[in-house]
């Protein structure tokens, strides 16, 4: 069943082939019990591990039933060794970390036999040999003849055709030995046995036959045999592959990594130091990110979606008109001691949004839940007169922003139409809300402050203090346009003399009738100081001036200008001027207020679906100041996260370095168990996986460490920052985090690994064998 033909095997030393073995051609037979003697260096060792396919004839032919094995790839070979071949050693070569069961099972896991199946087979072969009461120890918990008992129960588990054994009692006593002897001499009976050994007495009085090698050749054999040719190929060496599963690599380097558990340990932990550092940034970016978000809720949120009469939608970034002309296309800085004129104007492009009834109409069929209030603009100019402290008359100027570096807002302002809205974000300290045209406010900043522009604006002389009763119910009058303009000819002339507008009959009287503070819950100051009055004043004296001298003469004049005499042009038109003056009821500009963040994105949403399949000038174009905000915000506390996890990162590179050394330091403890899981039948590719699963195993374990230890400091992270700035459980790992960060280490620690992984692949079998 067995022929070496012509085998010869030269190693290389120095460069130069040296001689192992010079042209050796036997021939074995099934059911015999051949021993193989000879001195040191004869040959003997390394023609068994050729025959075991541990080792690679240089020339000649190995063939098993026939088959010859010139052909055979590495996977071949590794077939081989687990079907065909068993092997006994004598320093026993059993996996250290497992215990006995699992060392016998081990080549019926690479056989890929179901677990069931593997473990029966394996007791029952314990069995045989005597250990069945013994099957959960581990090999240093045995004698050297139970250790010699479990190898050859292990070489026996996968019924293999040939069992090799090298000095197989050579470190027993002799008692044991001829208990090992008897054993191997049994198992002859049912398979070709090949021994190796110095001891030609034992070898003459269990062999069937004696094969005597000098310098690899053979010099005597007691019982040469001629097989028969034409002799059937074996199904079991041809069709059966070895693969090691996942499950099982994962669960060898468990049991591996248990043997050293303070090592696993301090390395794990060490793996884990930058998952910790990543891990708190995350925490404290998701609490920090939370924390922003709820402030932008309550702080923006108030922040109207604005949609204005004319929207600059295209400020030029990129080099101006003209200068692609002069070779300047980028943007870039000019050397030429030349300047250039253009014109800002043409480089911005400017959307005019059309506030049709269709839009009007489309606005109040919103959901109402989705906003608090939808305040409408009107361009008409109020001619308000107000009575002075000293006793004269004063129109109230609308905008004192006169002054650049002012804080102080427009005197007067319309208040957004929703009561309940301005009411939740407001406290009244006097009086009431406005709920009639004539109904004014006063509102003050949180300090209870008004600038002193807003009090000389009203009339009002400049005091230290006042009290509310100094406001509450102080009047002014507003002027309607047939007393406030004089005709002169085609032309009318805002009238000069305030106290006969202030007298007139026709004077329409507003009186502050409440004083409004922005309450501490607010979520922003929605109105600014000064006066406000309500939506049903601004709709009063369109419906009172709409019917006015001025208005019906600037209808009948619609290229001339009745206010200048002059004609109309692109700064002043005609439709502008009509809602100054009240002849246009229509809306210069929108404010909606939403409810919420997510509200505003669904209004934001209602407005685009408007849009749809509207030509470019018809689109309605709005701006969202929260969301511009939000996204700045949201960017840098992402740009600070990503600088501080990159720090954390580096130390996280260093410990997967870190646990890339130790598994090549692995590598080396475990050579030797790279030599038997080889003679097993296990592929390359299979040892790779064993050290794979070791680093896994390590960097899944750093991960899970390290983010158990990060969510231990956010506790006391957790005590600090609620102290400093009074949010409880600001820093927090949210679940995706953990399981992101566990996922991260276990890759980083698999690539680092991976050199490490491939030098125990490529480990030489036979020289793994050898190693101590």
């Amino acid at each position: 069943m067995l022929q070496l033909k012509n085998i010869k095997k030269d190693y290389v030393v120095g460069g130069l082939p040296v001689p192992a073995l010079n042209g050796i051609s036997l021939e074995f037979q099934k059911n015999e019990f051949v021993s193989i003697l000879g001195a040191s260096g004869s040959g003997k060792t390394t023609m068994l591990n050729i025959i075991g396919g541990l080792d690679r004839y240089t020339s000649g032919d190995l063939l098993v039933d026939g088959k010859s094995t010139q052909d055979f790839s590495d996977n071949d070979w590794d077939a081989y060794r687990n079907a065909t071949i068993g092997f006994v050693f004598q320093s026993y070569n059993l996996i250290s970390h497992l215990s006995v069961l699992d060392n016998v099972e081990m080549a019926l896991r690479l056989s890929g036999v179901a677990a069931k199946e593997r473990k029966e087979r394996a007791v029952k072969v314990l069995t045989e040999v005597g250990l069945v009461d013994h099957i959960n120890k581990k090999p240093n918990q045995l004698s050297g003849g139970q250790m010699q008992r479990v190898a050859i129960a292990r070489a026996l588990v996968n019924n293999p055709m040939i069992l090799l054994a090298d000095e197989p009692s050579g470190a027993l006593d002799s008692k044991t030995s001829h208990q090992i002897m008897e054993l191997i001499k049994s198992i002859s009976k049912d398979r070709l046995v090949i021994m190796v050994t110095h001891n030609a007495e034992m070898a003459h009085e269990f062999s069937d036959r004696i094969v005597q090698l000098v310098d690899g050749r053979v010099v005597d054999d007691t019982r040469p045999v001629q097989i028969k040719s034409g002799a059937v190929v074996s199904d079991k060496l041809l069709n059966k592959k070895t693969s090691m599963s996942y499950l099982t690599a994962l669960k060898t380097s468990f049991k591996n990594l248990l043997t050293k558990k303070g090592r696993t340990l301090i390395t794990a932990i060490a793996g884990s130091i930058g998952i910790i550092g990543i891990a708190l940034v995350l925490s404290i970016s998701t609490g920090m990110t939370s924390y922003v978000d709820e402030m932008q809720s309550d702080t923006l949120a108030g922040f109207p979606l604005t949609v204005s009469s004319i929207v600059s939608t295209n400020i030029f970034a990129g080099p101006r008109q003209g200068m692609e002309d002069l070779g300047v296309s980028d943007g870039s800085f000019i050397d030429d001691p030349i300047i250039y004129s253009y014109d800002e104007i043409s480089n911005t492009t400017l959307h005019t949004n059309i506030f049709s009834d269709d839009f009007l109409s489309y606005l109040d069929q919103m959901d109402t839940t989705l906003y608090n209030s939808i305040s409408y603009t009107r361009s008409i100019s109020l001619n308000i007169i107000a009575e002075t402290s000293a006793g004269g008359y004063t129109k109230i100027i609308s905008d004192t922003s006169m002054n650049p570096f002012s804080s102080a807002g427009t005197v007067l302002n319309e208040i957004p139409n929703s009561p309940e809205f301005i009411q939740s974000q407001y406290d009244i300290l006097a009086g009431q809300y406005p709920v009639a045209y004539n109904q004014l406010v006063l509102i003050v900043d949180s300090q209870n402050q008004l600038d002193v522009s807003i009090l000389e604006a009203l009339g009002i002389s400049v005091e230290e203090n006042y009290t509310f009763d100094d406001f509450i119910g102080k009047s002014f009058k507003i002027i309607p346009n047939d007393v406030y303009f004089n005709s002169l000819g085609s032309t009318f002339i805002p009238g000069t003399d305030y106290e006969a507008m202030y007298t007139d009959a026709d004077a329409v009287t507003i009186s502050i009738v409440g004083i409004l503070r922005v309450n501490e819950d607010a979520s922003t100051e929605l109105l600014s100081t000064g006066i406000g009055y309500t939506t049903y004043l601004t709709d009063y004296m369109i419906a009172m001036d709409s019917t006015s001298d001025i208005v019906v003469a600037q209808e009948a004049s619609p290229t001339v200008n009745v206010l200048t005499g002059l004609p109309f042009n692109t700064q002043l038109t005609y439709d502008m001027t009509m809602r100054a003056i009240g002849g246009d009821s229509t809306p210069t500009g929108v404010q909606i207020y939403p409810v919420s963040f997510d509200s505003k994105d669904e209004i934001k949403s209602y407005l685009d679906a408007y849009n749809v399949g509207l030509d470019e000038v018809d689109t309605i174009v709005y701006t969202d100041l929260a969301e511009t905000i939000s996204a700045t915000i949201s960017t840098l506390i992402s740009t600070i996260t990503i600088i501080l996890a990159a720090f954390a990162g580096i130390s996280l590179v260093v410990s997967s370095i870190m646990i890339g050394i130790i598994t090549y330091v692995s590598v080396v403890e475990r050579t030797k168990e790279i030599g038997i899981m080889r003679s097993l039948g296990a592929r390359k590719k299979d040892i790779s996986r064993i050290f794979n699963a070791e680093t896994v195993l390590i960097g899944f374990s750093s991960g899970v460490i390290g983010v158990l230890i990060a969510i231990l400091l956010n506790i006391p992270v957790n005590i600090i920052i609620n102290r400093l700035i009074g949010v409880p459980g600001f820093s927090t790992l949210n679940l995706t985090s953990a399981i992101g960060l566990i996922v991260l280490s276990t890759i980083l620690t698999l690539v680092a690994g991976l050199v490490p992984s491939g030098i125990a692949a490529r480990r030489d079998p036979v020289v793994a064998l050898r190693t101590e």
